[in-house]
């Protein structure tokens, strides 16, 4: 590797990537001496970088914490794994300020891409919906590969194709006009009108299989209901739940979705000053947290089991 500067950003990417690499393995990654190798080092400490150096048989180079935050190399992928961590950040908000902080790095990070990733994050950013359901899910994780090639094709309005896996493991080949994509808790969403089925769909992407655009355009329908986030709300909250629950709070609807997020349907009562609840749930674990959480008077309407378990809890607690 000749030039200079690729080298030192190879070596810089390299240390980033490994806790620890002895310097007959960096010096052989790079294909230069040893001594260009610790050249190469002495010009990343000047630039701020603290790599340290260990003697020794088990001698070798890694990237320490430093005093301030040097600039950081990123491969396309994990460039676009920041800007969706950071879009994400912006839209949660757990976390007081933490909202605000990431919507001012997303924008440094942006401004600093390259023009192709630039577009692929934004088109991203364009297109992805949050469907504000926070609770923790099993599995959902998403290739960022897979969502930069989804994002410019609903924004662009082109068509794709790819394998799908459903829930029973059986595997199909689908045909695609992509429109949205929805986050909802640690699952991503696709919503797309199937044209081998003639109807609409919202596919899990981690289930997604190569997908890969067609080059042919088509025109944005109007998703079910007009809004993509509430529409696969409905269809992943009517999937077969365990139990079902209901429950009547003493707060008005607006301070209950505040506090439950929009993962249950709220609805006003008769009484102004009362609300209720309906959700499924496959463990009443997370609806008894969530009731809690409103910090009002409830009763549960259903299921028995439900208020047997927060019987159980407020023994416990008393007695803590």
């Amino acid at each position: 590797m000749a030039d200079t500067g690729s080298r030192t950003l190879r070596l810089l990417s390299l240390l980033q990537s490994h806790r620890h690499w002895s310097g007959d393995d960096l010096a052989s990654r790079l294909g230069v001496s040893a001594r260009t190798l610790r050249r190469d080092v002495d010009r990343l400490r000047t630039l701020g970088y603290p790599v340290t150096a260990h003697r020794g048989t088990d001698g070798g180079y890694q990237l320490a914490a430093g005093a301030t935050l040097p600039p950081l190399v990123m491969d396309d992928e994990e460039a676009v794994a920041l800007v969706v961590g950071l879009q994400a950040a912006t839209r949660i908000g757990a976390v007081a300020g933490a909202g605000e902080a990431s919507a001012r790095v997303l924008s440094t990070v942006l401004r600093v891409m390259p023009t192709r990733l630039r577009r692929r994050a934004e088109a991203l950013s364009s297109v992805t919906d949050s469907a504000g359901w926070w609770r923790e899910t099993e599995g959902g994780g998403v290739e960022p590969g897979v969502l930069v090639v989804l994002a410019p094709a609903c924004r662009d309005g082109e068509t794709v194709r790819c394998g799908y896996e459903a829930a029973d493991g059986a595997r199909t080949e689908r045909h695609l006009e992509p429109h949205r994509l929805v986050c909802l808790g640690r699952r991503w969403y696709l919503v797309a009108y199937d044209l081998t089925r003639q109807d609409w769909r919202s596919l899990r992407v981690d289930r997604l299989h190569d997908p890969r655009t067609t080059g042919e355009r088509f025109r944005h329908r109007r998703v079910p209901g007009g809004d993509p986030a509430a529409w696969v709300r409905e269809r992943v909250g009517g999937a077969p739940r365990r139990h079902r629950v209901e429950a009547l709070i003493a707060a008005p609807p607006e301070t209950v979705r505040s506090r439950t997020g929009d993962w249950a349907t709220i609805e006003a009562t008769d009484d102004p000053g009362q609300s209720r609840l309906r959700m499924n749930a496959d463990d009443l674990a997370w609806p008894a947290v969530a009731l809690a959480t409103v910090d009002a008077d409830i009763r549960v309407l259903h299921p028995p089991e439900l208020r047997e378990l927060l019987h159980r809890w407020a023994e416990r607690l008393h007695r803590a």
